[in-house]
């Protein structure tokens, strides 16, 4: 363990780091450690390591010196103006901002207000959240000027005007209705499941932005909800908020474990949760309307026909892109190459013509794998790369190597007289180092590959 301290940082104060190289992802402001001093800790112990600035110049200075992914803020050193130049001195790349000890409405311009600090594995939870919505959004932007030069318009304004849609399931309760009050006065439209059977009935007729669950005395209506949620592919990604309805004992890392993103304690103000739920689900419906947006070009000429992936010219020009922004915001990239992997019942699959009729299910599945930051290209004719945004190259490799693990538990049809074969693949990875090419990065995660399989 060492301690480091930039130089020319006064009243920044240095946390435990695990080698040489500078490893923190959160910048903590605050005067001093009595409020958010514990939270700090439990995020070190989570991986989520932090460094603290006692004042606004000093987290100016390390936000320019490093890539830190978000800010934790103790309401004491909160101003307007501060949180403007926090996100200032990260750019280019996207802040979000978590304030502890404040309320919403007296503390303008952050990303989620708590009045109390939360549990260490909540609050990584929804750093986690904010901070992969923040990469979306530079994505987002990286691909609206891909499509820009070639003529075409990418625009998520026109979805954005329905209401926010939120499901309150539980039995109604002065505190409940209160909530569910809270968040119609702000304009969101708020669909009451007093039973896990007519909370189902809901979600799987309609669409919902997000879901606030009543916790009974054992919890147990709200964690069935919770459960069958998650075993959905359709509602999986649904954010979900456990309201306690009293103070008994509960394992607060479980319930995150189980799938809940929020969890709002009995002595929470009603009008903080409606806060904690609205920011849920804005993030939720900005997630699904870049989602849609991206979606919507593949079927355009300059897509691959086949499968509505990116070209490898498109590709070719996006990564050049992606590799430029990369660098100025100080953020990893990584590169993926999957190969179909040849085995006997592949090679039976391709001399019927089947494995080219596979493939614009596989290019489905990538394109639905994929985070929504991820840029997959169909490279060759059995062959398929990923572009990963702030994303280390091991964490590149297993991401792709799950993708490939989900198509190859599917099987496709190879005609009337043989079994349905399986497409498994081969993964390459690489990292983009300093100073390298966009195509260079490309040529070495395909090379990773080949050197994999040889």
């Amino acid at each position: 363990m060492v301690r480091r301290l930039p130089s020319g940082a006064a009243g920044w104060t240095p946390t435990e780091t695990t080698g040489l190289a500078f490893d923190a992802r959160v910048l903590v402001l605050a005067a001093s450690d009595d409020r958010i001093g514990l939270l700090a800790s439990g995020l070190d112990a989570l991986g989520w390591r932090t460094v603290t600035a006692r004042d606004i110049a000093a987290a100016e200075a390390t936000l320019n010196d490093f890539p830190l992914q978000a800010a934790v803020v103790d309401v004491d050193s909160a101003s307007p103006e501060t949180l403007s130049r926090l996100r200032a001195a990260a750019e280019p790349r996207r802040l979000p901002l978590l304030v502890i000890g404040g309320r919403a409405d007296q503390t303008g311009g952050a990303d989620l207000v708590m009045s109390t600090p939360p549990h260490p594995a909540q609050a990584a939870l929804r750093l986690e959240k904010l901070v992969r919505a923040a990469i979306a959004e530079e994505e987002f932007r990286l691909r609206v000027a891909t499509f820009a030069a070639r003529g075409i318009s990418l625009s998520t304004e026109k979805d954005d005007d329905t209401p926010l849609r939120v499901l309150a399931a539980g039995v109604a309760d002065r505190r409940f209705l209160a909530l569910s009050n809270a968040l119609t006065a702000a304009g969101v439209e708020v669909i009451a499941a007093p039973t896990p059977y007519t909370a189902f009935d809901y979600l799987h007729e309609s669409t919902f932005d997000a879901a606030v669950l009543w916790g009974a005395d054992d919890h147990a209506p709200a964690l069935s909800i919770a459960s069958g949620m998650k075993r959905n592919t359709r509602l999986y990604h649904i954010p979900l908020m456990l309201y306690l309805r009293g103070k008994n004992e509960i394992s607060l890392s479980e319930l995150f474990n189980r799938g809940f993103a929020d969890v709002a304690s009995a002595d929470t103000p009603e009008m903080e949760t409606a806060e904690r739920i609205l920011s849920l689900a804005r993030a939720h419906r900005r997630h699904l309307t870049i989602r849609k947006a991206l979606d919507s070009v593949r079927s355009l000429e300059i897509m691959d026909p086949a499968t509505g992936l990116f070209t490898p010219e498109l590709f070719a020009a996006h990564l050049g892109r992606v590799a430029e922004a990369s660098r100025a915001r100080k953020r990893p990239l990584s590169v993926c190459v999957l190969r179909v992997r040849e085995t006997e019942a592949v090679t039976w699959a391709r001399q019927g013509g089947w494995l080219d009729r596979a493939m614009p299910q596989i290019g489905a599945m990538v394109s639905r794998l994929v985070r929504v930051e991820d840029t997959p290209v169909r490279l060759a004719k059995e062959v398929f790369a990923l572009a990963l945004p702030a994303t280390h190259g091991e964490e590149a490799r297993l991401a792709a190597e799950r993708i490939a693990a989900v198509i190859g538990c599917t099987a496709f049809d190879a005609g009337a007289d043989r079994s349905p074969f399986v497409a498994e693949f081969d993964v390459g990875s690489a990292e983009i180092r300093p100073g390298e090419s966009a195509a260079v990065l490309l040529e070495r995660a395909s090379t990773d590959l080949y050197e994999k399989t040889r």
